[in-house]
């Protein structure tokens, strides 16, 4: 019986009615959907791989400690599968409105946290996959390692047919859980007794590590006195939620970085700070001098750890120079500060928090989380989430139909009214933009202004490196290019 981390359980404490924590993504794939039959057949016979999606959270009495996963006795599959259709014609427009309706309601905690929505009926010979899962139980690279156990690297028509036996294991009465919270304060302490003696025989190790993580506290402590400024998109949330999406050939964004110096990481940070800058400006925001800040979860889930569920990241708070006109400019700026960042205690600061929740996670109530949480989540720290991770740069199939694009879903947490989420895929970046249509209605215009900050550091790039222009030449671009064609088109 496995337990949430501190970590993982901070998102359910943070979790509130307008503000959930579900993560995920937009799949899109080519052709006609498989069957409702096929497409449930092909899920059951692989939900086994993950026990994780079989299991529902389970309290301890009296709130003493973290949740556990425990087997959900009546699970059904039907209740984590949907299938809608678009009302005709089924264009771009009609989707959109549609995959925000699908991301609004929070996910039902009685249950194990995910669900697949199959949408069809569109007016072009393609369906889309809606995948949502909470962020106590993945984070941005497991959620990945989620999705990709429903596709094949081989284009296979048929079903697994076979779906193996499976009965929930017994969840333990409230008696067991009070007698495991009682022995755990004893292991606690006595893991405490264990640290001390350590200290004492191993003081200069002791005195390197309480050097770094008192380092990393001070550095979110001057971070929490140094507020992100306040702009249009920080403010109070209602329930309902928008997306977007915009992508782009990961070779451009390679291009950039080749040229223009930093990395792939860099490149899509400056390309958020320079959409933002002009979605600022049609604000009437005065930009000059002004740097916004960017939540930037890093994972440390090592390549033995992927397959694994839970959140294995820490967190910096990045830097958005929309006040830098020039736009290789900014990009260096970024590509500065990230280095910086890269070589402080920032994100030993974050780890040390929850590090010492985690060394009480199997008494202290969750509630205490609920101020940690807030002072992580809070508009002080940062003026939005940007999160990026690396995806299969190969393409998957689902029975038998390509996997074109996959666009991320981030979160909203309270009073951050917009989270861009990155991920490659198969040779290109998508980007998806969660917004609060009330608080943020013309997050689209921002999804446009991500294609213009592109197109001007390509531009910097190609004065920059006037030969490297020819490596996009031509028609071998990634299949990922025909979908970013098709949103061009409207």
């Amino acid at each position: 019986m496995d337990r949430l981390t501190s970590f993982d359980t901070s998102f359910l404490a943070n979790e509130k009615a307008n503000g959930h924590m579900a993560i995920g993504a937009l799949l899109m794939c080519s052709g006609e959907p498989p069957t409702e039959a096929d497409f449930l057949t092909h899920i059951r016979s692989r939900v086994h791989q993950l026990p994780r999606l079989r299991q529902r959270l389970l309290y301890p009495p009296l709130q003493l400690g973290t949740p556990f996963w425990v087997d959900h006795p009546d699970f059904d599959i039907h209740q984590h599968l949907r299938r809608i259709t678009l009302p005709a014609p089924g264009t771009e427009a009609q989707f959109q409105a549609l995959v925000g309706e699908l991301l609004a309601p929070p996910l039902d905690r009685s249950k194990p946290l995910w669900e697949l929505i199959v949408v069809e009926g569109f007016e072009d010979e393609r369906f889309a996959v809606v995948y949502k899962t909470h962020h106590a139980m993945a984070d941005g690279i497991s959620a990945v390692d989620i999705g990709m156990l429903l596709f094949d690297v081989e284009p296979r028509t048929e079903p697994d047919r076979e779906e193996v036996p499976w009965a929930p294991t017994k969840a333990p009465s409230r008696l067991a859980l009070l007698r495991r919270a009682i022995t755990g304060i004893a292991i606690t302490f006595a893991g405490l007794g264990r640290w001390l003696r350590r200290a004492i025989d191993q003081p200069q190790r002791a005195r390197k590590r309480a050097g770094d993580g008192l380092a990393g506290l001070w550095e979110v402590t001057w971070n929490l006195a140094r507020p992100a400024p306040k702009v249009p998109f920080n403010t109070a949330i209602g329930a309902s939620r928008s997306f977007c999406w915009a992508n782009f050939d990961l070779a451009e964004l390679k291009r950039i970085k080749n040229a223009l110096g930093g990395t792939v990481n860099d490149v899509t940070l400056a390309v958020v700070a320079g959409a933002l800058r002009r979605w600022l400006q049609d604000q009437g925001v005065a930009v000059a001098g002004l740097e916004l800040k960017a939540l930037v979860p890093v994972s440390i889930r090592t390549e033995n750890e992927h397959g694994e569920l839970g959140n294995k990241l820490t967190a910096m708070r990045g830097p958005l120079p929309v006040g830098i006109a020039d736009p290789a400019e900014r990009l260096r700026a970024v590509s500065a500060a990230m280095d910086s960042l890269k070589s402080s205690k920032q994100p030993l600061g974050a780890e040390a928090i929850w590090g010492l929740n985690d060394w009480f996670r199997d008494f202290a109530p969750p509630l205490l989380l609920g101020p940690t949480a807030a002072i992580n989540f809070s508009t002080r720290l940062f003026n939005l989430l940007v999160t990026n991770f690396p995806g299969p740069q190969i393409p998957f199939y689902i029975l038998g139909r390509e996997l074109t694009a996959i666009y991320p879903v981030g979160f909203l947490a309270r009073n951050h009214a917009l989270a861009i989420a990155i991920l490659s895929y198969n040779g290109g970046v998508g980007f998806g933009l969660l917004a609060d249509p009330a608080a943020l209605p013309d997050a689209a215009a921002l999804a446009a202004h991500l294609r213009l900050a592109v197109e001007e550091l390509l531009a910097a790039a190609q004065v920059a490196s006037p030969d490297d222009g020819d490596e996009l030449a031509g028609d071998d671009r990634p299949r990922f290019a025909r979908e970013r064609e098709r949103l061009d088109r409207g």
